[in-house]
């Protein structure tokens, strides 16, 4: 078995298959009855074949949003600690995953917490997955799941304008005769820039800002200004 089928094998082990059948009805569920959400450049993602998609992360409902704005199926990888009371519930029912995996259709929030949604920094996991599957990666730019003066564990109430706006898929290639950790790091820098242009394309179309990263720092929290 190539290195590339055992990426893939990993992905498509795991959630149980009627968890997957559920994810994009319960996307839709918080996409269009919860909230008003506005779905750009669908046409833009792949018919078939596998795909990452990567967005920018701005609240706990970065993943099923995505999940329910998309023409396919995917299981969204999120963090383990993420799993608890009723969001986990929300969380493992729609399809998320709680590891690094690789699949058919995986969505990544690579800028790894919650934050100000610009991609000005990214793990490498989405470059390796890319790297090591051939997968085409998807920027998505989700805006208003957090606005300016929320703090990054706010659950946006029902009824706001949401944005998902996916962008043109690129290809990430190993460059011949590069060392694998610089081939990561360049193909890191590649999807982290695209990324960040798309976002910042997207603002500027759908008129919805990102929030600024005004959450302060935990020793900070519960004292007064």
């Amino acid at each position: 078995m190539t290195k590339r089928d055992r990426v893939l094998r990993t992905l498509t082990s795991v959630p149980p298959p009627w968890k997957t059948r559920w994810s994009r009805p319960l996307g839709r569920v918080l996409d269009h009855l919860i909230y008003h959400t506005t779905v750009h450049g669908r046409a833009n993602i792949p018919a078939d074949g596998p795909v990452i998609f990567a967005a920018n992360h701005l609240s706990y409902l970065d993943g099923p949003v995505m999940v329910g704005a998309a023409s396919r199926y995917m299981h969204v990888m999120v963090r383990h600690d993420m799993f608890k009371g009723f969001l986990g519930w929300v969380l493992a029912t729609s399809g998320q995953i709680p590891v690094n995996r690789d699949g058919d259709c995986v969505g990544i929030l690579p800028e790894g917490t919650r934050g100000t949604g610009d991609a000005a920094s990214m793990n490498a996991g989405v470059a390796w997955l890319a790297l090591n599957s051939g997968a085409g990666v998807v920027p998505v730019a989700i805006l208003g799941t957090r606005v300016g003066g929320e703090h990054r564990d706010t659950i946006p109430r029902p009824r706001r304008r949401l944005h998902v706006v996916f962008g043109e898929p690129v290809k990430i290639v190993r460059e011949p005769g590069v060392s694998g950790r610089v081939s990561m790091d360049r193909a890191t820098e590649q999807i982290r820039v695209r990324l960040a242009a798309h976002i910042s394309a997207a603002t500027a179309a759908t008129g919805q800002d990102l929030p600024a990263d005004d959450d302060p720092p935990p020793h900070q929290k519960g004292q007064q200004p």
